[in-house]
């Protein structure tokens, strides 16, 4: 089924085409955890913590407090990504792949559906936008599909990232960035400067978008414009309008903008308004520390679509999977490929490793030469991605978006004593709470760990021994 998706709107038409993908409420919702508590029930997934399951996005059209509707889970599901990108569970990664090697650089207009309503300030957030809180312990309430947009005060090239932003009041959000982003590297160039860093946040986006943006080095380098990725797999440039409040551009077809600047040495305590001690859940799988000292950014005016629809996500839960783990496949399939053209046959990035700690490899020998080959391939990935922190080998008649078959393979092609390959002492995620010296004497400190290669491949030379059973192809859809 192909789709003509152009934005969020577009994208929600067409998953309510589709028999379960897409449901609605009009029964009130706090946003203040009940929002995500629902959620978490109908359709968020692993990593969060049972009872939860993989299940349609969902359109809150009644919050508390508010007009503004709020959607989650766009992207809560690998079979509703393919959908959304005209794309299959197996294909996604080689489609950003293609997209890469095609981009369609972003066009400027000079005017857009973002900016039909302007608010200057002065204005409230908190009163004006429906951001949730995950749960009752989170640091406040934050807006999670924000897509950063700036440029390098230097040179002009510009990067989108999407980071966790908490609301700490009328017109201030501070901002996190794992060490080494993009526009992070931008904010410090502008801080030595003595200069404000222009930004635009910008909610309810085409998928597309947010999944172009999740590319990260070695496969988009400082000053690779991510927007030329989503431009490729639609086969249209991406539109971007000139902000009203500040000098930076906001994405033309975006649902909400917010537009601001990063403010030289300002810092705020994550939590400060709280003192909970916590920030929300990391995509790991357990609540995330408030940060001591973050940047703020200062909002300097709010644009948005005619009767806006917010965008957020709830982790930690399949959707991060999806927007993290689809691009850092199509990288490790790249980055393979060109070692060892043909052998690796597809990757995933599995949820329980939220998009970022664990990737099945499916690996083809095609020769006794072949041997330690797949080994070699688990070697790229870790060198490409420092958060990477386990690989699981599989032969190429093993269903990597299986988990079942996945353990199949390993309780059966793997012995521990000899199919394992450990990388002690490796810098990973920071998030990762394992990766500590309390937890592992052998660690000399905190945030490095012991990456491992879980080879589940068969010897070359036993394959004919580990054949599985091939049954009759049959038309299904005649017996049922």
């Amino acid at each position: 089924m192909r789709n003509n998706i152009v934005d969020l709107r577009s994208a929600l038409e067409f998953l309510a085409s589709i028999p379960g993908q897409l449901v609605s409420t009009r029964t009130p919702v706090d946003p203040v955890a009940e929002l995500a508590g629902v959620y978490k029930l109908v359709g968020a997934g692993t990593p969060l913590p049972p009872p939860t399951r993989t299940g349609p996005a969902m359109l809150f059209e009644n919050v508390k407090g508010y007009d503004m509707p709020v959607v989650v889970g766009i992207l809560a599901s690998r079979e509703r990504t393919a959908l959304l990108m005209n794309s299959s569970i197996e294909r996604l990664p080689f489609d950003l792949l293609d997209a890469l090697k095609h981009p369609c650089a972003p066009v400027m207009v000079t005017s857009a559906p973002c900016q039909e309503v302007v608010i200057r300030p002065p204005f409230d957030l908190r009163r004006l936008i429906p951001a949730p809180t995950h749960t009752l312990l989170d640091a406040g309430p934050y807006f999670n599909m924000g897509l950063l947009r700036a440029q390098d005060p230097e040179t002009g090239e510009s990067d989108v990232t999407i980071h966790r932003l908490c609301v700490q009041g009328p017109d201030r959000l501070s901002v996190y960035f794992v060490p080494g982003r993009h526009i992070d590297q931008f904010r410090m160039k502008a801080e030595r400067m003595g200069r404000s860093l222009p930004v635009s946040i910008n909610m309810g986006l085409d998928p597309a978008v947010y999944l172009a943006a999740c590319f990260e080095p070695p496969a988009t380098p400082l000053g690779f414009d991510e927007l030329s990725i989503a431009g490729g797999l639609r086969g249209r440039a991406v539109e971007l309008v000139q902000c009203v409040s500040v000098d930076a551009k906001a994405i033309a077809h975006a649902e909400i903008v917010i537009e601001g600047e990063i403010l030289p040495g300002e810092r705020v305590r994550e939590d400060a308004l709280t003192n909970t001690g916590y920030s929300m859940p990391e995509f790991p799988g357990y609540p995330g520390k408030a940060q001591a000292e973050l940047p703020v950014i200062r909002a300097t005016a709010v644009t948005h679509r005619r009767n806006p629809i917010l965008q957020t996500i709830i982790g930690p839960a399949e959707e991060h999977t999806n927007l993290v783990g689809i691009p850092t496949e199509a990288s490790i399939l790249r980055m393979v490929e060109r070692s060892m053209p043909g052998r690796l046959l597809n990757v995933y990035a599995h949820s329980a490793g939220g998009g970022k700690y664990l990737a099945i490899l499916q690996f083809q020998k095609r020769s006794a030469s072949d041997e330690g080959r797949q080994r070699q391939a688990a070697l790229t990935a870790f060198a490409a991605f420092p958060e990477l922190k386990h690989v699981i080998l599989v032969d190429e008649d093993v269903n990597i978006f299986d988990t079942n078959d996945v353990l199949w393979a390993m309780t059966t092609r793997y012995q521990g004593d000899v199919s394992t390959v450990f990388i002690p002492g490796v810098r990973c995620h920071p998030l990762d709470p394992s990766q500590s010296p309390a937890f592992n004497p052998a660690l000399a400190a905190e945030g490095t760990s012991c990456k491992t290669i879980f080879d589940c491949t068969v010897p070359y030379r036993m394959k004919e021994r580990f054949r599985r059973p091939e049954f009759l192809a049959v038309d299904l859809a005649k017996y049922l």
